[in-house]
């Protein structure tokens, strides 16, 4: 772990201090459009939903799903191995515009856009169950007591649960220092240092998971910057 810093450290992002329409908060989010697609975000998990996606109709949850852009990008790689999906999109704000609702459509995706906090969806009895849970660059936003609780509620929601978020190095750190360099403004300068250093190394979020059963879980590192977590339930599908 000599490349790894050694503990996370979870630190408050500009962006979620800022109004939505803030000229600062809407620059950012594009910023963020850029980074994904740099990091290969998209890519990656298209190709974790690719491998875990049931035959016919499939219902997906994202949590933390911002304006909806990482995932309509994630569901244009998928068109055609995923052309029949409900989408539910569930963030603390609601920025996803019609013309995005539209363009999933076009793909055969279903979307319903959720407003509310994370833990409280999670655990409504009458939200019904999902094939997959997925995340992008949220999961490093909560502590490991937090995570413990949300992973709890997830394994009941659903047989599958796919997350790519940053991973904890020196490099991804240093990295971060560069993004003056494409235009990223100072709240995405300063959004990406704090998310590396409260992002993922080795099988942290493994070690997360409820232990008590036998589940089947992949945690590994893709790339210098990305942090992968999957998990298929044991009593649910995998490739």
């Amino acid at each position: 772990m000599s490349s790894a810093l050694a503990t996370r450290r979870i630190e408050a992002e500009l962006l979620d201090s800022l109004p939505a329409a803030d000229p600062r908060a809407i620059r950012s989010r594009r910023d963020l459009a850029l980074i994904n697609a740099l990091m290969f975000q998209p890519a990656i998990m298209a190709g974790l939903l690719r491998a875990q996606m049931p035959a016919g109709r499939a219902r997906i949850l994202e949590i933390g799903c911002g304006d909806g852009s990482f995932m309509l990008s994630v569901a244009r790689r998928l068109r055609h191995s995923a052309a029949d999906v409900d989408l539910v999109l569930l963030d603390r704000v609601d920025l996803v515009a019609a013309p995005r609702v539209a363009a999933f459509a076009a793909l055969g995706w279903r979307v319903e856009i959720v407003t509310g906090d994370v833990f409280a969806f999670v655990d409504k009895p009458d939200i019904g169950g999902f094939d997959i849970v997925s995340a992008n660059l949220f999961l490093h936003h909560f502590s490991d007591r937090a995570l413990q609780m949300l992973f709890q509620s997830l394994r009941r929601l659903a047989p599958v649960v796919v997350a790519a978020e940053p991973r904890r190095t020196r490099v991804a750190v240093w990295a971060t220092a560069l993004l003056g360099a494409i235009g990223a403004n100072a709240v995405s300068r300063h959004d990406a240092a704090a998310s590396v250093r409260a992002g993922f190394y080795g099988r942290e979020l493994s070690g997360l998971w409820p232990q008590d059963c036998a589940d089947r879980i992949e945690e590994r590192g893709i790339g210098p910057f990305t942090h992968v977590f999957s998990v298929t339930r044991a009593d649910g599908r995998g490739p």
